[in-house]
């Protein structure tokens, strides 16, 4: 088995952080994405798509996107559980990872590749060139600025995202306000939630992985 990695990059880091939590040690290989080793044909025979994480299975199978990689790893090895116990738990775990990665991490996402220098005629992952859209920079600025909304309400009374419990949620969560970070964005003074929450699964060993 292999993980294809990028250190610098916020999706793997969710896989990353994800095996930590589970005690899971991953087989790894950095991917130079600066010097655009993912568009070369040693790693588009590995995933077509040009992107990280991969995880590669001893088979030979490859399993890219970063919340197909974490649903392989928690069927592999289902304690701790972080996406959920029970059918209500995994149904809500699901929904709010999925909120977080398009209200957050998407929005992050799109005020970044429409801006940086690097993702010049790279917009969009993968090995198709797109033009950047500045406009779309600016849309991503406001949605970022309802998610920390959604996620100020969301940790209102709750310790963690969905509840008592560290979840994917989280971990999403955690990057996604880590990516905002680097774009030079923080939660508004109102936002004491987040900022508690945020300080506190920081604090988690997984958070550096």
């Amino acid at each position: 088995m292999k993980f294809y990695d990028c250190a610098t990059a916020p999706s793997p880091r969710r896989v990353r952080i994800f095996a930590a939590e589970k005690g899971i040690e991953l087989p790894t290989v950095q991917v130079d994405l600066r010097a655009g080793e993912h568009f070369g044909e040693a790693f588009r025979a590995v995933n077509p798509t040009c992107t990280v994480p991969v995880l590669e299975l001893d088979d030979g199978t490859s399993i890219y996107e970063s919340v197909a990689v974490c649903r392989y790893l928690e069927a592999a090895h289902p304690e701790p559980p972080l996406m959920g116990s029970s059918p209500a738990e995994q149904g809500v775990v699901a929904m709010w990872d999925h909120r977080i990665e398009v209200e957050g991490f998407q929005a992050a996402a799109e005020m970044f590749r429409n801006t940086a220098r690097g993702m010049q005629g790279h917009a969009l992952p993968g090995p198709d060139p797109v033009d950047q859209i500045p406009e779309l920079a600016e849309r991503g600025r406001m949605r970022v600025g309802r998610f920390f909304e959604t996620l100020e309400a969301r940790l209102e009374g709750r310790e963690f995202v969905t509840g008592a419990n560290f979840t994917a949620a989280d971990i999403t969560a955690l990057v996604a306000v880590d990516f905002i970070h680097r774009l030079k964005v923080e939660p508004p003074d109102s936002c004491g939630n987040v900022r508690r929450w945020h300080e506190a699964v920081s604090a988690r060993p997984s958070a550096t992985a």
